[in-house]
């Protein structure tokens, strides 16, 4: 990844049909993105399926979901 990851971006995306601005850190962004590449969905999408499971803060939502991800990823590979 070029640049500082902890370099925090906002972004827009839509989320279920509304639009809306997410910040976070640029390591979240890029792993994020890798999520849905890997789903074969947009980021729209992940967003918004993040987004109907959440509770409390969407950028917060999105930072867990990510790490559970890394997680799983990681046992897996054992």
């Amino acid at each position: 990844m070029v640049g500082d990851p902890a370099r925090i971006r906002k972004r827009s995306v839509v989320v279920s049909g509304h639009p809306t601005s997410v910040t976070m850190e640029d390591a979240f962004w890029k792993v994020l993105q890798d999520i849905a590449e890997t789903r074969d969905v947009s980021l729209n999408q992940l967003v918004s399926e993040v987004d109907r499971s959440r509770e409390g803060n969407l950028s917060s939502a999105l930072r867990v979901f990510v790490l559970q991800w890394v997680k799983g990823r990681r046992e897996t590979r054992g």
